[in-house]
This record gives C-alpha cells, sequence and structure tokens, in this order.
C-alpha cells in the first residue's frame, strides 16, 4: 500500500494528531476520503450544503490528482450527509466535477459528522 499525501487537501494528521490518512492506493485503486476543511487549518468551511460541497469535492480531486488519478477514474463514490433535504443542492455541485459514464454512487444519511460538516465524501479510483 502507498500512502497519498497533498498540501491542497487538509492532513487531519497533521493538524490533529488523528489517524487519518488522505488517500490510500492499494494495487491500481486509489481510495480517499474527505470532508469540507480549509487544506491548510483544516477548519471546516462552509454555511450551506453548496458551499461545504464545493471545498469537499475540491479536497478530493486534490487527493486524486496526488495520486496519479482524477474524477474521470472515479469508480465509486460514497456521499454522506446530515439532512437528505439537502441532496440537489450537492447534486448542483457535484455534477460540475463527474462526467459520463457517471461513476457508482451510494447516499447515506447520518445524523452527525465531524464538526460542523454537511457532507463528507470517499472514492476509488483507478490509478
Amino acid at each position: 500500500m502507498e500512502p497519498v499525501t497533498t498540501d491542497g487537501a487538509p492532513s487531519f494528521t497533521d493538524l490533529y494528531s488523528l489517524p487519518i490518512g488522505q488517500g490510500m492506493i492499494h494495487g491500481e485503486t486509489l481510495h480517499a476520503a474527505q470532508l469540507p476543511g480549509d487544506p491548510e487549518t483544516g477548519e471546516i468551511i462552509g454555511d450551506t450544503m453548496s458551499e461545504q460541497a464545493e471545498r469537499t469535492l475540491d479536497n478530493i480531486e486534490a487527493t486524486l490528482e496526488a495520486g496519479g488519478s482524477s474524477f474521470d477514474d472515479v469508480i465509486k463514490v460514497t456521499v454522506y450527509v446530515t439532512d437528505l433535504d439537502s441532496f440537489e443542492e450537492f447534486n448542483e455541485v457535484y455534477r460540475q466535477y463527474v462526467s459520463e459514464p457517471y461513476p457508482v454512487r451510494c447516499v447515506v444519511e447520518v445524523s452527525d459528522l465531524a464538526a460542523t460538516a454537511m457532507v463528507e465524501v470517499d472514492v476509488e479510483a483507478a490509478v
């Protein structure tokens, strides 16, 4: 396995000493998960789902690129949201990052996420 690191997304290990990697390559697959954290401070950014979705997907994009991949190579996306009523707002932003053929996607409503996050995204991508 090979860790993926980037300055373009928050490192919660560096910022908060948490055992959380930015991304990991295993075989020919990159696994990454991100929150809407500021890349420098880790602070959750955005008061709306749109703002948080954009920051989260920017963080995912930076991690994918650092691992030699891109949204074009994403196979599967899992989206965790604290309110399914805001999911269409997430989709409006998500459409700017993906194109056909669309990755498989699972959406899960959760009762809470870290800090003030409304969304968390994890992806699997080919490298």
